[in-house]
């Protein structure tokens, strides 16, 4: 069978999925309140939803901070945010997932929140290796031997990650975007103008202008690229704010900025990850069982589906979402996120 029909058959296999999924569950209240193409719609902006009070605990090389619903014997998922976001793009997809019985961990990630490293001598890294082993002596640190995990930006390559190097500590995985593993070498390579284009925001942190413009202005340069990803999402000053907290983590600055540079190879990474680097650098695939997950109006740069289908060579559907849904898709389109986590284990 050719590649763009096993796409097309993937496709219809997680729509059909969706259609029953929720009734099977007993959350057909959730069916109830969506849009006919399966996406929440992307009016709400959900500002009125909280967490519980947010947890920390030391896990490796930090003290993480992250909120928790959901039974504590029930089947673990985590969640994990993106840049520049925190852990409220899930504060409407957890109580959905807790509802169903699971036990969500939605952790800040090192730079972000309450999650603070231990020790001053540690380097504020962002690469990509860094955030799954944090994530990894997360799940250690909680005892959770296995979970789903669910993610987008940022969360999508550590989950990636995760499932790619350590398949056994991962049950399912929810990834927006799809693919997101990539190399230093890999980044060296130009793309065309329209596309450097969207990763503007990468050059200018690659200056030392851009450093400082990101700590003076991180409030108003996030902002605008929560509405540059996405384009069509209402969200409103008070949902904005309630993130924008995140972003005063004393180690937000450089976290972010090492993770920019080091991409292009303007900075080093730490050595004693130079060997999960060179294993990510060959593009491993991913067995777990997926759902990959992309919205119709995603206005970050992101890859598409048929571009990464063959990397995943276990159970595997995508999903597109409609309805105007950006970059941010837990958040705006929490029921078809939820969705996803509930049958991913079920493929």
């Amino acid at each position: 069978m050719s590649d763009p029909v096993n796409v097309r058959r993937r496709r219809l296999l997680g729509t059909t999925l969706a259609s029953i999924s929720l009734a099977e569950l007993g959350l057909s209240s959730i069916a109830s309140a969506q849009t006919p193409n399966g996406a929440a719609p992307n009016t709400r902006t959900g500002s009125g939803v909280a967490f519980g009070p947010i947890q920390q605990i030391d896990a490796g090389v930090l003290n993480v901070g992250y909120a928790e619903a959901g039974p504590k014997n029930g089947p673990p998922v985590l969640l994990l945010h993106g840049w520049p976001y925190d852990i409220y793009s899930y504060v409407e997809v957890a109580p959905m997932l807790a509802a169903a019985g699971y036990r969500v961990i939605v952790p800040y990630l090192r730079g972000y929140g309450s999650t603070r490293f231990l020790s001053a001598d540690t380097p504020r890294n962002g690469q990509q290796a860094v955030t799954a082993v944090d994530i990894v002596a997360l799940m250690d640190a909680l005892k959770i031997d296995q979970a789903v995990l669910g993610g987008y930006d940022w969360g999508a390559r550590t989950a990636d990650t995760i499932a790619a190097l350590w398949p056994e500590r991962v049950k399912g995985l929810v990834s927006v975007s799809g693919y997101l593993i990539g190399s230093q070498e890999a980044n060296k390579k130009p793309l065309p103008p329209q596309a450097e284009l969207q990763w503007w925001y990468q050059y200018y942190f690659a200056t030392e202008r851009g450093a400082q413009g990101y700590a003076a202005n991180r409030d108003a340069f996030n902002k605008l690229i929560w509405q540059l990803a996405s384009p069509k999402w209402n969200f409103d000053d008070a949902t904005y704010a309630r993130s924008a907290a995140a972003f005063q983590n004393p180690d937000h600055v450089a976290v972010v900025i090492h993770n920019y540079r080091w991409r292009l190879g303007l900075a080093q990474g730490e050595s004693k990850f130079d060997g999960i680097e060179q294993r990510l650098a060959a593009g491993p695939t991913i067995a777990v069982p997926t759902i990959t997950l992309e919205g119709d109006a995603n206005g970050a740069p992101h890859p598409q589906p048929a571009a990464y289908a063959k990397k995943f060579t276990g159970k595997y559907v995508h999903r597109d979402i409609g309805g105007g849904i950006g970059h941010n898709l837990p958040q705006e389109a929490p029921k078809a996120f939820a969705e996803a986590i509930l049958q991913v284990t079920h493929l």
